[in-house]
């Protein structure tokens, strides 16, 4: 199923109080670290509920997933433009970057293949200023 032929999703409460958990999280989270924050928050919804609605999310562009370097899924709350992330190995901070350049690359090399609707991803860490300063001092 193409992007903009999406079957319209069913909102649900569970649904709500996870995008809700995700509002101004500057970092990428686990379903774990989400499911333990609505726990704290009182809200009941069972882990794999907010696995199930988190990859739903995803699928419908209102949360940004990525991998770390285990492997393991996070998720975040984004802007809906196109985009992508650099975040800090040391704190998790989360940066939203756009870049012509990499736009003009993933292009080249989808022509150059014969590739068309071609979708990508970037995913950069390093460490952020304040963790650098941190780690300085």
């Amino acid at each position: 199923m193409t992007d903009h032929m999406q079957a319209e999703r069913r909102p649900t409460r569970q649904r709500a109080a996870i995008a809700s958990a995700l509002v101004g999280a500057t970092e990428f989270r686990s379903a774990q670290e989400i499911h333990a924050d609505l726990a704290v928050a009182g809200t009941r919804v069972g882990l794999a509920t907010v696995y199930r609605n988190l990859q739903a999310m995803a699928a419908d562009g209102e949360v940004d997933v990525i991998r770390t370097v285990e492997g393991e899924a996070v998720y975040r709350s984004c802007s809906t433009t196109h985009h992508h992330h650099v975040v800090c190995r040391s704190c998790g901070l989360a940066v939203e970057v756009t870049g012509d350049a990499v736009e003009r690359w993933a292009e080249a090399v989808a022509t150059a293949h014969g590739f068309t609707a071609v979708r990508h991803t970037v995913e950069m860490d390093g460490v952020c200023p304040a963790c650098t300063a941190a780690a300085r001092a």
